[in-house]
């Protein structure tokens, strides 16, 4: 992997955010991760906003790992208002939730969501998730730092 990648995980359940870098970790990924645990948050992250403006400690995400389920603001929502922004169209967005309700999942490709998963249940199935999304979409990653 020429560049491991930088992560924004959004998740406000502390056991599935531990669980999700530590399958990253796990896999052998060398991507950087970094967490919000609500919407607002995940706004003032992307628009380099504080606690957020120093983009040397907070770069620019490569992917964003969305739950649905956050609050301030729910997942599609922000889904919706990143695709709102042209200066983040490029970004990947995969939502990482446990609903598997139809609704979201065609919302959440309406929105122009890149993949919709379904928390795994176990370390060895998030791990193996892990590996396919840091194969799947962080290894052709530009070797070149973002601004």
């Amino acid at each position: 992997m020429e560049h491991g990648g930088n992560i924004l995980l959004v998740d406000d359940n502390d056991d599935d955010a531990f669980f999700i870098e530590k399958a990253f970790k796990s896999a052998g990924s060398p991507a950087h991760i970094f967490r919000c645990i609500d919407g607002h948050e995940v706004q003032n992250y992307l628009k380099a906003e504080a606690p957020f403006s120093n983009r040397g400690f907070y770069p620019l995400p490569d992917l964003v790992l969305l739950d649905l389920k956050i609050p301030q603001m729910p997942g599609l929502e922000v889904l919706r208002w990143i695709r709102a922004h042209p200066e983040l169209n490029s970004l990947i967005v995969i939502v990482l939730t446990s609903s598997a309700q139809q609704r979201d999942i065609d919302e959440a490709y309406q929105l122009r969501a890149n993949c919709f998963l379904t928390k795994p249940s176990s370390l060895d199935e998030t791990v193996a998730m892990a590996r396919a999304i840091s194969l799947c979409w962080l290894r052709n990653l530009p070797t070149v730092a973002k601004s």
